[in-house]
């Protein structure tokens, strides 16, 4: 969850959204302040006054953040290229620059100054933005310029400082460990830019995974309003710690239906530590690329359903090569932990220091078996970006009916192969040494369109078994009925792609 909901792209999970609470210059945040030194440890909120009490003790360690950007944009000569280019100057036009915003919410931790937000709050709003300023406004309106002490773009939390004269009111963090389902919970932010706003609502979950494949996707979910500009901002258990770091929102909108995540306090507070040391966030790397096991996968590889982290691909030279792992390897555990939906593999192993060698499970070919990996250090995000297989897009268009594959291939699968001759291997740019199945043509009704293979695919292997003819699909066919599979486990190699799985119904 990188992206600032103004200032970039969000995305899309079915019909709706994963939108980063951010805000923009023209939702100023301004909360309130009172003069307590400290916001309470133990006071509980349940009284006659509701949340009254625990807010008025709250609220003045919360604060807004801003920053002052400065944007580089090119100037685009309409004459470029014309007898005209000279008019307006136009051979000295060059880049120009203007002032942007980007705005959000934070909490003071300590007495000194130190205050917590999101890292997107405080990051440039594109390549060619710089950030010039930050200055954080308490709830009295009184403004101190802000020095960025660290930052982490993977957890999305930076640490500032400022200087007061006089000791600055503060909260703690909680323990989110303790949190569960149906717990009252209060934000505190300043949604839509109308100052100090206190919302309330129940935890609806605890370790959320959003399916957005960073290493930290475990968020606390609440119902309470969370919208443009709460990015940053405290999630306050009953007892006034904070628990959570405001987020991000699902919408199909924008705006708040009452799905908002929180970073949970057990993963922030440690960075945040760090940060204000300023010591280096270092994570372990195995480098893989991965995708979850849906029912599909599992009945293709048939294990059970929704456990483990299924290997599309492996990094020659990584951690995880130089161990033994290879594509198609479901991986079940890290150190005795399960991987699952709300601990995933990229979680698990960023929580492990580089340089550990730590004992992995494994299931491949049906069999579970124990590697040990000794892990490397995890890239920059900047670095990781682009690294995700993509299987493509389905092709609607049509493609031509071939009978060159046999019968019961088509009927199983939907789809039409030919074997993969030195002449078809040139058409499609493939190396020499490539082996497999090239698709003919696929029935747009089957599963095999749906899961986007189309014509100029090659099937490089099935169930990792080597397929060189339409007999050793058929065998791999017959293979999976008997073992009452419901799907075949196809590699496919795409022009320009890297090879990657795809599981395929049986019809």
């Amino acid at each position: 969850m990188r992206h600032i909901y103004t200032l970039a792209a969000a995305t899309l999970l079915g019909t709706s959204t994963i939108f980063l609470a951010g805000g923009s210059a023209s939702q100023a945040e301004v909360a309130r302040k009172e003069t307590a030194p400290q916001a309470p440890e133990g006071r509980s909120a349940q009284a006659a006054t509701g949340f009254a009490d625990l807010t008025e003790r709250l609220a003045p360690a919360v604060v807004n953040i801003s920053t002052r950007q400065r944007v580089r944009t090119p100037v685009i000569n309409p004459f470029a290229g014309t007898p005209f280019e000279d008019l307006f100057g136009g051979r000295g036009l060059g880049p120009r620059t203007r002032e942007a915003q980007s705005l959000g919410s934070g909490f003071i931790i300590s007495a000194d100054g130190y205050v917590v937000t999101n890292n997107h709050v405080i990051s440039p709003g594109g390549g060619d933005a710089e950030i010039k300023s930050i200055t954080v406004t308490m709830p009295d309106g009184a403004e101190y310029p802000a020095k960025l002490v660290g930052q982490d773009a993977a957890s999305d939390l930076a640490v500032l400082k400022i200087n007061a004269r006089a000791p600055l009111p503060f909260v703690k963090f909680g323990d989110s460990r303790a949190a569960r389902v149906g717990d009252r919970i209060i934000a505190i932010g300043n949604p839509f830019g109308l100052g100090g706003t206190v919302t309330s609502g129940i935890i609806s979950a605890v370790y959320r995974h959003t399916g957005m494949g960073t290493a930290y996707d475990r968020y606390i979910q609440t119902d309470a309003a969370i919208n443009r500009g709460n990015s940053g901002g405290p999630m306050f258990d009953m007892h006034g710690q904070v628990i959570g770091i405001n987020n991000a929102i699902y919408s199909p909108n924008g705006g708040s239906v009452g799905i908002g995540f929180a970073i949970p306090a057990e993963i922030a507070a440690p960075i945040v530590e760090k940060l204000k040391s300023g010591q280096s966030i270092d994570r372990g790397y195995l480098g893989v690329r991965i995708q979850p096991v849906a029912d599909d996968l599992a009945d293709a590889l048939g294990i059970s359903r929704r456990r483990g982290a299924f290997v599309q691909a492996v990094e020659p030279g990584s951690a995880a090569d130089e161990a033994g792992v290879r594509p198609g390897d479901v991986i079940v555990a890290v150190e005795g932990k399960e991987v699952r939906a709300e601990q995933s593999l990229s979680y698990l192993i960023a929580n492990e220091d580089p340089g550990k060698r730590v004992a992995m499970a494994l299931i491949r070919d049906g069999k579970r078996m124990t590697v040990h990996v000794t892990l490397d250090l995890r890239p920059t995000e900047t670095e990781l970006g682009g690294q995700s297989f993509e299987p493509g897009r389905r092709d609607r268009s049509g493609n031509p009916s071939q009978d060159q594959a046999d019968s019961a291939v088509r009927e199983a699968l939907g789809i039409s192969v030919l074997p993969l001759t030195p002449r078809i291997a040139r058409q499609l740019g493939t190396g020499e040494k490539t082996r497999g199945l090239v698709i003919a043509s696929v029935d747009s009704t089957s599963d095999a369109a749906t899961k986007g293979l189309r014509r100029g695919d090659i099937v490089l292997s099935v169930n990792n078994h080597p397929v060189l003819s339409a007999g050793d699909l058929e065998s791999r066919i017959q293979e999976a009925r008997r073992a009452s599979r419901g799907a075949l486990l196809l590699r496919v190699q795409r022009r320009g792609q890297p090879p990657g799985y795809v599981p395929v119904r049986l019809r």
